[in-house]
């Protein structure tokens, strides 16, 4: 496990194309808690009934796994016919109902469910394990931020089997019941998703005896951008980005069993990586320059559209600039879809400043009505003005969903220029500088009212992209399995 988890640990910086593939969409937690990796086409998973460990496999012609969600029910069905060594065979259909309970006014779901239907018999080295009861209860709660959804729940269950030893007067009926109970956490974003699952079962026999089972689960989607030189040496570029699209499931079962037997066991499994080319940036005035690589990158993503083969970089950043890239960046174009697709949309812009018919309108509004940003008064969005470090701090903070996690009121930062720094900004400024998104300068001072120049805001821009992914992902992956 840990060499599997460093080998994850070494993922290059992942940044991601905008518009050439639709958001990932994950389910918040698998309802199973198996422990089971699957891809594309094969499925795993380790059952311990018998007092040792035996691998059920299947192929997506043996396994068919269902979702759908009406009027706030979500049902989720679990059909598969598997089979593991010797002959061994497992025969599962399961369905699962939760209530969906939508809080727009908070940003949150709460899902709540229990098993509807359940048919299983698993049967190995002879013996028939056959499901007679199945206590099941599921609760996840997801925060909807506009960076990133966060998830967590938990998963308790009881199953009891039947199973019978020996022929004719030998014959004995026995009983095993498997208490379980499962802990996950969860992220999802445009970029990238990641799930982390810790199951602990514990398996007692009809003759007294105990088997102990844990399962740490993670599965993970990713996209890494990759510098592509261009083999043609007379070709109008010298190369360009390309994105590499992947998912990967990693398994470890830690057991000690009534039988006797101790040990850990692995599974895992990725899917067949898919790639994309992107366009190809010719500025003239970024040669040498400290963000050429920022800036490059997020115009191949299509978070900057410069049409012009000069980007000037050490100009300042306007704020209306700012906020249509923070927009492409978390994909705000879905809620955007969602406004054009509204009757009730508005026919007046949301600021005197600001026309509805100007290139990216939309992701202004769209920023306002998640939080994102603010105006300078109620009414005034000042477009053209710079982009200060305290605001771009703020907005940062803001679309992650994260200000609330500042300490309460009346603390003070570490920047030596703590007393310029506005209210406002005091709570983004402190978690940005605490995820590492920015920082102060080399005198120990933030300089909340300094303009952003196009350059650092590109920058800056690019840690936000690499903490939606490497950080995130690190944190819902690797810190968990390795602390849990």
């Amino acid at each position: 496990m840990q060499r599997k988890l460093s080998k994850i640990l070494l993922v290059a910086l992942a940044l991601f194309v905008m518009g050439a593939t639709d958001p990932f969409h994950v389910s918040a937690a698998s309802l199973e808690t198996t422990g089971a990796v699957k891809n594309e086409y094969t499925y795993e998973e380790a059952v311990f009934l018998s007092g040792k460990p035996v691998i059920f496999k299947g192929t997506s012609k043996e396994l068919k796994i269902s979702e759908k969600e009406s009027k706030g029910k979500l049902t989720e069905t679990y059909n598969m016919k598997l089979t593991g060594s010797n002959g061994a065979t497992l025969t599962r259909n399961i369905a699962y109902e939760s209530d969906v309970v939508d809080y727009a006014v908070l940003g949150q779901k709460t899902s709540n469910g229990e098993v509807k239907k359940y048919t299983e018999k698993i049967t190995i080295d002879g013996v028939t394990y056959t499901l007679v009861d199945y206590q099941f209860s599921q609760g996840t709660v997801t925060d909807n931020r506009a960076a990133s959804d966060y998830y967590s729940g938990n998963v308790i269950s009881r199953k009891t089997y039947t199973y019978e030893t020996g022929r004719g007067r030998d014959a004995a009926q026995h009983t095993v019941t498997i208490e379980t109970d499962s802990r996950h956490a969860g992220y999802e974003n445009f970029w990238g998703a990641t799930e982390t699952q810790i199951t602990e079962s514990v398996y007692s026999y009809s003759d007294g005896k105990t088997s102990h089972v844990k399962n740490r689960l993670s599965t993970s989607k990713s996209r890494v951008l990759n510098y592509e030189e261009n083999l043609g040496s007379l070709g109008s570029f010298e190369g360009g980005y390309a994105v590499i699209s992947d998912k990967d499931v990693i398994s470890e079962y830690t057991y000690d069993l009534a039988s006797g037997q101790k040990g850990t066991l692995d599974l895992d499994t990725e899917y067949l990586p898919k790639i994309e080319r992107l366009i190809i940036p010719k500025f003239r005035d970024l040669n040498n320059h400290y963000a050429k690589d920022a800036i490059e990158k997020l115009y191949s993503l299509g978070i900057y559209e410069d049409a012009s083969n000069f980007f000037s970089p050490n100009t300042p950043m306007k704020r209306v600039d700012f906020t249509v890239a923070i927009g492409k960046a978390v994909d705000l174009r879905v809620v955007i879809e969602e406004t054009k697709k509204s009757k009730k949309a508005p026919a007046t812009s949301v600021f005197k400043d600001l026309k509805r018919s100007m290139k990216d309108y939309g992701y202004i509004e769209s920023a306002l009505n998640k939080g994102v940003i603010k105006g300078v008064s109620a009414d005034y969005f000042m477009p053209d003005a710079a982009i200060t470090r305290a605001q771009a701090a703020t907005i940062f903070v803001r679309a992650l969903g994260l200000e609330n996690r500042a300490p309460e009121p009346g603390y003070l930062t570490k920047f030596v220029d703590d007393a310029q720094i506005p209210n406002y900004a005091r709570d983004g400024i402190y978690i940005a500088n605490e995820l590492g998104l920015m920082i102060g300068d080399a005198t120990g001072r933030f300089n909340p009212s300094k303009p952003l120049t196009r350059a650092e805001a590109s920058a800056v821009l690019e840690r936000f992209l690499k903490y939606l992914e490497d950080d995130l992902k690190q944190n819902y992956r690797d810190d968990i399995l390795f602390f849990n």
